[in-house]
């Protein structure tokens, strides 16, 4: 049998094509041998210093809280607590589109089986240089031109790949969420592959 392999995803809790894949890829973990990790990157962080429409500007303003929330729960319980974290937080916000806020991380975290009080990290900048890093560490091999999703994966040659993408709406489920996770981890996996993309007609689609 196929030894089960680590494969990591960077998200920002905000983003509602990084929240869809990431529901792909549990999907994959129970269809192939992965064991899915995820990890904080952030938009705001991304985005910083650059010349923005003022109502994406006030997402980004907003969106320091959800990350700092994350990483100070990865701090405190470990990154295991990442993954049920996110699982709160992308179901508030994508399905119940909550109003992002400390009503909603409060909930979240409860939810998640964590301390509410570390809700309170949203208006924290003690955890930023441990998110930036993070950040960096999620980004660095796919660089600046791209958002989130961003996952890495061990390739063919056993060497780590990392890419933006896929982007995707439905999720698919079953067996359909392993065969498109071969063909990506295929087209990643070839050395010059950059760039496939199309027209996006359909918006986030959470089902």
């Amino acid at each position: 049998m196929t030894e089960r392999v680590a494969v990591d995803m960077w998200f920002d809790p905000i983003c509602p094509w990084a929240w869809i894949t990431s529901r792909w890829l549990l999907e994959v973990e129970k269809v192939r041998q992965v064991d899915i990790r995820f990890h904080v990157m952030s938009l705001s962080v991304l985005n910083e210093g650059r010349d923005l429409p003022e109502q994406y500007q006030e997402l980004m303003r907003t969106g320091w809280g959800p990350v700092r929330i994350c990483i100070a729960a990865e701090q405190r319980y470990g990154s295991e607590a990442v993954a049920k974290l996110y699982t709160a937080l992308g179901t508030r916000i994508h399905l119940g589109q909550e109003k992002l806020g400390p009503e909603l991380f409060a909930a979240a975290l409860t939810e998640a089986g964590l301390d509410p009080q570390l809700a309170e990290a949203a208006e924290s900048t003690g955890y930023d240089q441990a998110l930036r890093a993070s950040h960096e560490a999620g980004m660095r091999p796919v660089g600046t031109d791209v958002g989130t999703p961003v996952i890495h994966a061990p390739g063919p040659d056993g060497g780590m790949v990392a890419f933006f993408g896929p982007v995707i709406t439905p999720a698919p489920k079953g067996e359909a969420a392993g065969r498109l996770w071969d063909g990506v981890l295929l087209v990643a996996g070839t050395p010059g592959f950059y760039e496939l993309k199309r027209s996006r007609e359909l918006g986030p689609i959470f089902d």
